[in-house]
């Protein structure tokens, strides 16, 4: 048996060991390391409402209001009525009957997947899909399948094979390239098979939509998703994650979506925080932040505010990110297993925040 030392050893000799570092100071964009001012490019803050003084504010009077802490799980400690008003709001930019939220995204996966399908059932995953997707769908118990990324011949004939329920699961936005799925085509798939479509929305909520609701709403496509994925946690300043979907779906999940049922509901002033969010997101404010950060997309010829530079071997992406470092910007360098073996990366993400001075040194610094 290896010792926790050679095992890091070993991630150290692939250059992909990891550690934390810390930081202190956050004021969107910026943020200081080690007395170190830098410009932050590797925030999901889109549209920079982690500071935000109505989010602040919801978030201080829900401390007021309700103490720090939830205390137990809704179904053992009685559920507050903010959670309730959370997901009313969420369902009803979702255009479903309901919504329920749990304490992030990861959460969200774990407890939804492994509730909608088990042995006898398929998922049908693309390759590319985000971690918390991959755990869940092992987790289940159902036969997994993976298609290409956006590959819709692979995806037919999937579907086509498949048996028992069939679940697809993507994302609208992937989270570490920055492209969009082929939605519309999909949809149309899982209509002519029968199957369930999950979406994850994390990366495009607060980001497209005529009120930042994400893909579907921008394709006019909600009512035909059967369950609509995302997060609180990224353009929406606060944190939590959620799944949308008819109200029987949703009945199912609070007395089967074990990571809901078994966990301590979160914070009430999370709840407060991600409802001051959503109100500033279907206000003109909201609006005026997602065609700023639209405007800074195009500088990068990008439609999403995830911008990848891919380079390939894990020891030339971190050299390239330190290098940023020096001259004052904090880009990630991505590896394995975050990403394919080969297509280490830079990962750029663009945030309302940000102006164009800002985007125009760190062009000339890649």
């Amino acid at each position: 048996m290896h010792s926790p030392q050679e095992a890091l050893s070993s991630l150290e000799e692939k250059g992909l060991l990891r550690s934390l570092r810390q930081i202190s100071s956050p004021s969107p964009p910026k943020v200081v390391i080690n007395d170190h001012e830098l410009i932050n490019f590797s925030s999901n803050d889109y549209l920079g409402l982690s500071q935000h003084p109505a989010l602040v504010e919801a978030a201080s009077k829900a401390i007021r209001d309700y103490g720090t802490g939830s205390t137990a799980s809704r179904l053992v400690c009685g559920s507050l009525d903010l959670f309730h008003r959370l997901e009313e709001q969420i369902a009803s930019g979702k255009k479903t009957e309901a919504a329920l939220t749990f304490a992030n995204g990861y959460a969200t996966a774990m407890g939804t997947i492994p509730a909608l399908v088990g042995k006898n059932d398929t998922i049908i995953l693309d390759k590319l899909a985000h971690a918390c997707l991959i755990d869940a769908a092992k987790l289940s118990g159902a036969t997994l399948r993976i298609f290409p990324h956006n590959d819709l011949n692979k995806l037919a004939k999937l579907l086509n094979s498949s048996k028992g329920r069939t679940l697809i699961v993507t994302e609208s936005v992937f989270s570490m390239d920055g492209d969009l799925c082929p939605l519309a085509d999909i949809v149309s798939l899982k209509e002519k098979y029968g199957a369930l479509l999950l979406l994850d929305e994390a990366h495009s909520v607060g980001v497209l939509g005529p009120n930042g609701h994400g893909l579907a709403e921008e394709l006019g496509l909600q009512e035909k998703i059967d369950f609509q994925m995302g997060t609180m946690g990224k353009a929406l300043g606060s944190a939590g994650g959620y799944l949308a979907a008819s109200r029987a779906w949703i009945d199912l999940l609070i007395n089967k979506a074990r990571s809901f049922i078994y966990s301590t509901a979160p914070p009430p002033a999370q709840a407060a925080a991600s409802l001051a969010a959503l109100k500033i997101l279907v206000s003109p404010e909201g609006a005026e932040k997602r065609r700023t950060l639209l405007s800074l997309c195009r500088l990068f010829d990008s439609p999403t505010p995830i911008v990848p530079r891919i380079i390939g071997e894990n020891d030339e992406a971190i050299a390239a990110s330190i290098n940023l470092f020096k001259k004052g910007f904090l880009v990630p360098a991505i590896r394995y297993p975050t990403v394919p073996r080969g297509t280490a990366r830079l990962r750029i993400t663009l945030s309302s925040s940000h102006t164009v001075p800002q985007i125009s040194e760190l062009l000339k610094a890649l």
